[in-house]
């Protein structure tokens, strides 16, 4: 069994998903995932370079250098303590002790520096051991004893040599400890300059690989996603031209190439539409050429009709009228009857022509569509059937009507028709009152159109007559449709059919009031004046007046 999708049109247009090669969204997924692993290496590349070469400048910068000026600084404070020294046992004089003392100050604070920068070097930490020795030797065995003595010059002279021995000792481990402090300085600034060279290679090929990423994503989402994009929308717009026969071709990622196949789907719909709603177009057209041919056959029968049909019939009913009187002494009571019958079928019969010919000019003629005001046409209404009113003693009231938007010949037909018809389907022995009335209602949809800009009055027609049962509302405005004999009431049952093609001609509904049980009700609606608000309060006044 087939299924309900199986040949239908959107099952044939349907695209095909498959899901072959990446979508935009993973291709940008995935290159993001690349680019942030490669910067996050090169981050850790230019992190290492720069604090590699910090510490290579902190031990540059806070160490050796610093301790090199210490070292010097202390091979100063040795020299001035052995120079006070010398001169206070050669001379005697205390003066001389001044510069040993500042030197034994100076002495004491470049140890300390040295000491506390060269902690974490062996070889210069040993260096430092070594001169502080051999310091310790010299005071010890010369620069203390001399010093304190009272006959400095005697105790100079015996230990002149050994104490210049072990200065000289002194001083070669400090040029010892000096040129060991030298050559790691230098060997720091070396390390300094080729970390820097480093470093800034590392820069440059961070920003290198930056500018290719960036170029590559430029290019990338160039190919990948903007030319089948332009692609696309070229396509989109030949299409849009007019073009339905133009092919969008799916490029690129799966999910353009899925935009794609959907839009051309579209596309094939809407050229199938258009294809159905051509043909369609063509039959349109041939009918209502067809129905012009026919509107015109119907025209030209109206004509005849009017003119061609008439004039046997009003001869049927004079030769008939003719022959009554003529040969009235030689007919009998039946033959009489006869011809009665045949001039009161012809004069039907031409009445009937007439009441069709009515029907069928609503919406062709008389189309001097105008502002009508309703009080002065109901007035002349009521005035061209003063004979009725006359005879029965009708009585006529009518509310404040507005001026409505319509044909005043086809409306004062309307109007016409439901006052005879209250006049004509009386109660017994009782006289007609008829009550026009009129109110403002909404309108079921309001555009901005001017007809949609008119208010909408709905009219009533009441009286006390005979009313019709509920279950006639419709069947009442259907032509030729009859309630009562014409024994009864005469007419030709096509009154309400009238009014309800004029009616919906100007745009509005009539109905029959099935809720009114005091006689008949009939309410139609009509568009008002353009000049007036559509959501406007009613301003017509309610009081009645009498008409005629």
């Amino acid at each position: 069994m087939q299924s309900p999708e199986e040949g239908s049109p959107s099952a044939e247009l349907r695209p095909v998903r498959e899901r072959s090669g990446w979508s935009t969204s993973r291709w940008l997924g995935t290159g993001t995932t690349v680019a942030l692993v490669v910067l996050l290496i090169l981050s850790g590349c230019g992190a290492w370079a720069l604090m590699r070469s910090t510490a290579v400048n902190q031990q540059l910068v806070d160490r050796w250098s610093p301790a090199l000026v210490s070292s010097v600084r202390l091979e100063a404070a040795l020299v001035n303590q052995e120079t006070g020294i010398r001169g206070y046992g050669l001379a005697g004089d205390t003066a001389f002790l001044a510069p040993y003392r500042s030197g034994l100050a100076q002495q004491r604070a470049a140890m300390d520096e040295l000491d506390a920068l060269t902690s974490r070097d062996t070889r210069a930490t040993a260096d430092l051991v070594r001169v502080r020795d051999l310091a310790e030797k010299w005071h010890a065995t010369a620069a203390r004893p001399i010093a304190a003595a009272a006959d400095p010059t005697t105790l100079a002279q015996e230990r002149a040599e050994s104490g210049r021995a072990q200065f000289d000792a002194l001083r070669a481990a400090l040029k010892t400890q000096q040129e060991h402090t030298t050559s790691e300085r230098d060997r720091a600034r070396n390390n300094l300059l080729s970390i820097r060279k480093t470093r800034n290679t590392v820069f440059m090929i961070i920003a290198a690989v930056v500018l290719a990423l960036m170029a590559l994503a430029f290019a990338g989402l160039r190919l990948g996603v903007q030319r089948p994009l332009d692609r696309l929308r070229a396509d989109v717009r030949k299409v849009a031209s007019g073009d339905y026969a133009h092919v969008l071709v799916p490029t690129g990622p799966s999910d353009i190439r899925d935009l794609a196949a959907d839009m051309d789907a579209m596309r094939r719909r809407l050229a199938e539409d258009l294809e159905l709603k051509d043909r369609a177009r063509a039959v349109l057209d041939a009918q209502t050429v067809e129905l012009r041919r026919s509107n015109e056959e119907l025209e030209q029968f109206a004509y005849v009709a009017s003119h061609d049909l008439q004039e046997p019939l009003r001869k049927v009913a004079s030769f008939c009228q003719l022959l009554d009187r003529r040969y009235s002494e030689q007919l009998d009571d039946r033959a009489k009857q006869y011809i009665s019958f045949a001039v009161d079928g012809a004069n039907r019969m031409q009445n009937l022509i007439n009441d069709l010919l009515t029907f069928s000019r609503v919406g062709r003629l008389h189309t001097d569509d105008r502002e009508v005001d309703l009080g002065n046409l109901v007035r002349r209404t009521v005035g061209d059937l003063d004979v009725a009113v006359q005879q029965t003693g009708a009585t006529i009231t009518c509310e404040d009507l507005p001026t409505v938007h319509g044909q005043p010949t086809q409306l004062g037909l309307v109007l016409q028709n439901l006052i005879s018809n209250a006049i004509k389907f009386r109660a017994p022995d009782t006289a007609p009152v008829l009550h026009i009335g009129a109110r403002k209602v909404p309108r079921p949809h309001h555009d901005g159109s001017e007809e949609g800009r008119r208010p909408l009055w709905e009219i009533s027609v009441a009286d006390n007559g005979i009313g019709i049962a509920p279950e006639y509302a419709e069947r009442v405005f259907v032509i030729f449709q009859r309630l009562h004999t014409r024994d009864s009431y005469e007419g030709n049952g096509i009154g309400l059919a009238l009014c309800k093609k004029i009616v919906e001609h100007h745009g509005g509904s009539i109905a029959l009031d099935t809720a009114y049980t005091a006689g008949t009700r009939f309410t139609f609606t009509l568009p008002g004046a353009v000049d007036e608000e559509p959501d406007e309060a009613p301003v017509r006044s309610p009081r009645s007046e009498p008409v005629g």
